[in-house]
């Protein structure tokens, strides 16, 4: 019985172990640098989408504050573009389209953001607008 438990044991001894080869398996490392990749993608991409809600918000401010105290076009481009300053945005004076009445305010525009993520460089092209009309 022993020499047959012996025979067991020498087998077992010899026989490579998968875990003690020291080979690396190439799976998770795949994985790894997409995770990474996907993670500084979005560290690239989400402020940009982040500043373009912020600048619709403070658009549609612009536009209800426009109706109400009846500012000029030249004044609710001036206000929007202090906005598009403090915010960081990309974007023109020219570019912010105004279209005011008294009873309707208008506030459009569009500019594109650039995105460099090292082996891919692509442009983000954002058009926000607002409406607002007078209750009288």
């Amino acid at each position: 019985m022993q020499a047959h438990l012996k025979g067991i044991r020498d087998r077992h001894a010899r026989a490579p172990r998968r875990s003690e080869r020291g080979a690396v398996k190439f799976k998770p490392i795949l994985v790894l640098v997409i995770v990474i990749f996907v993670i500084f993608s979005a560290f690239k991409i989400v402020p940009a989408y982040v500043k373009d809600y912020q600048l619709s918000d403070k658009m549609q401010e612009q536009a209800r504050f426009a109706v109400v105290n009846r500012y000029t076009e030249e004044q609710i481009r001036d206000n929007v573009f202090k906005v598009v300053e403090e915010l960081e945005v990309p974007a023109k004076r020219e570019s912010i389209n105004v279209s005011a009445s008294n009873s309707v305010v208008r506030i459009s525009m569009e500019y594109t953001v650039p995105v460099d993520l090292f082996i891919y460089r692509t442009e983000l092209h954002f058009s926000p607008s607002s409406e607002n009309k007078a209750l009288l």
